[in-house]
């Protein structure tokens, strides 16, 4: 529920907000319940992740030769277009650049677009070339490139983890605070902390969006008209990685440590470890994303935060 108008307005509106969840929990918990799970459901899919959908690969010509991999994906949180003739909302990722032994230099961009559109072109093959032609179009458009007219759809682009595609558009994980079934007992004024929560996080999102025209049967010179926001690109901390070994000289642990002088807190901190990797984040500030030498077991991960030193002390058993 918007709340606009002046200040006085302003207090009289959430006034007869908070009193209507307050009469609403008291005399409909069901309609509350119903209105709080609503709530949550769509929490749920703005904070849910880019998702890989296909990957188009060509060559590009200038300013540099080598391979262009765009990866194309879907993201509940980029807006549907409300007609055909409406203008198609994309989330462009930072363009990422490296180099491999067999093929050499190369680039990667990802373009994230909402689930209904990627749906309603996998219906029509003709529809889904539009897409990635215009995702050439783009990255040429944007980052002042030549590429090949030519281009096939691949498996995957280097570099295409969940974790490096994260990166690059800008998502962040969401803290999970409370089940639905907590957050169904929750007072009027909770639930208004968490609304508000909510369109904080949307509005976030959609400041990242990039428009660019709708895919039509040619491709013109000024179809695509960008608006994008300055993004700010998270430091890497310095850190140690020490495998601990045991007694005939087996590795048996991890024990990685992150400087992070720009923290205060573990609160701060998003940190994912998984089999193979570990993902250190705090928003706008630190990006850490490694590979363990070892595989390891997540379940035995343990971190502490110094918060005199600001540091990060991160275990984890080898498998």
């Amino acid at each position: 529920m918007p709340f606009t108008g002046s200040t006085e307005n302003v207090l009289q509106q959430v006034n007869q907000f908070w009193a209507m969840l307050d009469d609403l929990s008291e005399n409909d918990p069901a309609a509350y319940r119903k209105l709080i799970e609503k709530q949550m459901k769509e929490r749920a899919e703005f904070s849910s992740p880019p998702v890989l959908h296909s990957c188009v690969r060509t060559q590009m010509l200038e300013p540099k030769t080598g391979l262009l991999y765009i990866n194309i994906c879907s993201w509940k949180c980029v807006p549907a277009p409300q007609d055909l003739s409406s203008p198609l909302s994309v989330c462009a990722g930072n363009l990422e650049t490296g180099t491999d032994e067999n093929q050499g230099w190369f680039a990667v961009l990802d373009l994230a677009l909402n689930p209904a559109v990627l749906q309603e072109s996998n219906a029509d093959k003709t529809d889904i070339n539009k897409v990635y032609v215009l995702a050439l179009s783009f990255a040429q458009q944007q980052h002042g490139m030549r590429l090949s007219q030519e281009y096939n759809v691949v498996n995957c682009s280097p570099k295409s983890s969940p974790g490096d595609l994260h990166h690059r558009l800008g998502f962040q994980t969401q803290p999970n605070t409370s089940t639905q079934t907590e957050t169904a007992s929750q007072t009027p004024g909770a639930l208004l902390r968490q609304i508000s929560s909510l369109r904080s996080v949307k509005q976030d999102e959609v400041s990242t969006s990039q428009i660019i025209s709708k895919p039509t049967e040619h491709i013109k010179k000024d179809l695509i008209q960008v608006i994008s926001t300055a993004f700010v690109e998270p430091q890497k901390p310095e850190y140690q990685m020490e495998v601990k070994t045991d007694t005939v000289g087996v590795p048996c642990s991890m024990e990685l440590t992150v400087e992070l002088p720009k923290v205060r807190s573990m609160s701060e901190c998003q940190l994912r470890v998984s089999k193979e990797d570990v993902l250190l984040e705090v928003d706008e500030v630190y990006y850490l994303l490694l590979d363990w030498p070892n595989t390891v077991n997540e379940d035995t991960a343990s971190a502490i935060f110094n918060k005199k030193k600001r540091r990060l002390r991160l275990k984890v058993d080898v498998l």
